[in-house]
């Protein structure tokens, strides 16, 4: 079945023929975050794919994990390309080092995963959040609903985390 769905003007849509996303996305739409172990090398991957790309491992299965993590890396997105964004901007897309397996299988990778940051509700952030957010931020993660089954998984500040100075890249 296909699901088709409208996100800030929008179309999204996820195709019966996608194996490895439908499982995650169905996740998602429950407000519930897993990942794929393999089950050779018992570590987790991102994004879903056939094969493990630690081990190449063929045999997978989905195991809850914790959405928390530390912005990676972010972009401040000033110039919307997409028209129903221009609203929003200015917006941050980040990429998030989740807390399981970093380190692993070396020091200097991570599980990292894209979203938006957006407020607790699943809301793209207003420019005064934005401008909280930097390289080191604790977030954690939170669903936008855009369709009945289907979700978003975006970003949020973690209030609950202690929280580091971030760096951020240097303003014009």
């Amino acid at each position: 079945m296909t699901i088709r769905a409208d996100y800030l003007g929008m179309t999204l849509t996820l195709e019966d023929l996608e194996n490895e996303n439908l499982p995650y996305f169905r996740y998602c739409a429950a407000h519930d975050f897993h990942l794929q172990r393999c089950v050779a090398c018992d570590l987790i991957h991102y994004p879903p794919g056939a094969a493990c790309p630690w081990c190449g491992g063929a045999e997978n299965e989905w195991v809850a994990v914790e959405g928390k993590g530390a912005v990676h890396s972010y972009n401040e997105v000033h110039h919307a390309i997409q028209p129903a964004f221009k609203a929003h901007t200015p917006y941050m897309v980040l990429l998030v080092d989740l807390d399981i397996q970093k380190g692993q299988p070396s020091e200097h990778e991570a599980i990292r995963v894209v979203g938006n940051l957006t407020t607790a509700d699943g809301t793209l952030a207003p420019p005064e959040m934005v401008k909280r957010v930097g390289i080191g931020t604790r977030v954690r993660m939170v669903f936008a609903d855009v369709e009945e089954g289907f979700a978003i998984p975006h970003w949020t500040i973690d209030e609950d985390a202690d929280q580091p100075e971030p760096w951020r890249y240097p303003q014009e």
